[in-house]
């Protein structure tokens, strides 16, 4: 996969996003009580079925995935170039494609997933005023945790994985189905390594472009920066204090 190729879908996918994004923030969202706005990607529009709904979403999902994961996804994809490139150069391209598509397929059933209990939930808010005015202070208990994991041997694990994946690894060989397996193992030490982030964006605001650009910042980091371990711990002291801060202003102390 060229150089060229991964900035053409780098940069489609992140003009998709935005437009996506802006589109639906400018619909508004239903001003909820406990003083917060729930988002429309939870909402079924006039005129669409559920099905339509949840379609559009993971399509939307995948397209924001490859906006944020893919600038930390590429040195992998180089690595597996390198390792394979003796033994399947006249097909790596498509091999690196294959492997690409592997690790995306594993973050749209992340949003298969997480759609359903995010309808699920929004319907019981809508329903229990006195469940919607507790979100602030569960979204700063989400914040705190996801801040808390960044530290945990767990998060270590597997984030040691996917900035040394070559050691973690046997041989690869150089046919369609190492290469899908290969990148959904990729995509596995990735959802268990960042899978806290996300939901971090989930809970504060699956469509805020802001929220995405810092979490699509820090996952890159923490992977890529020399010093990754130590930039995953301090990514973890401003999401846990960003959360004490929420559940401040949600119990009125400040």
């Amino acid at each position: 996969m060229s150089v060229l190729v991964v900035s053409v879908l780098f940069v489609a996918s992140v003009v998709v996003t935005v437009v996506w994004s802006t589109s639906m923030s400018a619909m508004g969202g239903m001003l909820m009580p406990g003083g917060w706005t729930m988002s429309m990607a939870w909402m079924r529009m006039p005129g669409r079925t559920w099905t339509m709904t949840a379609v559009s979403f993971v399509g939307m999902w995948a397209v924001m995935m490859v906006a944020m994961m893919l600038p930390s996804l590429v040195p992998m994809l180089r690595r597996y170039r390198e390792v394979v490139g003796n033994i399947a150069r006249a097909r790596l391209g498509w091999l690196t494609a294959v492997v690409g598509a592997g690790y995306f397929f594993v973050w749209i059933l992340f949003g298969v997933a997480a759609f359903p209990l995010g309808v699920a939930l929004a319907q019981m808010e809508m329903r229990q005023p006195a469940l919607a005015r507790a979100v602030p202070f569960a979204a700063g208990v989400v914040l705190v945790l996801a801040g808390a994991f960044q530290f945990s041997t767990w998060k270590a694990k597997h984030l040691a994985c996917f900035r040394y994946e070559s050691a973690h690894v046997g041989p690869l060989r150089g046919d369609p189905r190492s290469a899908w397996r290969h990148g959904m193992r990729l995509g596995v030490h990735c959802t268990s390594c960042c899978g806290n982030l996300i939901l971090t964006l989930l809970v504060i605001g699956v469509m805020d472009l802001r929220v995405m650009a810092i979490v699509t910042v820090a996952i890159t980091a923490e992977r890529l920066a020399p010093a990754g371990e130590r930039v995953a711990r301090t990514i973890g002291a401003v999401c846990a204090g960003a959360g004490v801060v929420l559940l401040a202003r949600a119990t009125g102390l400040v």
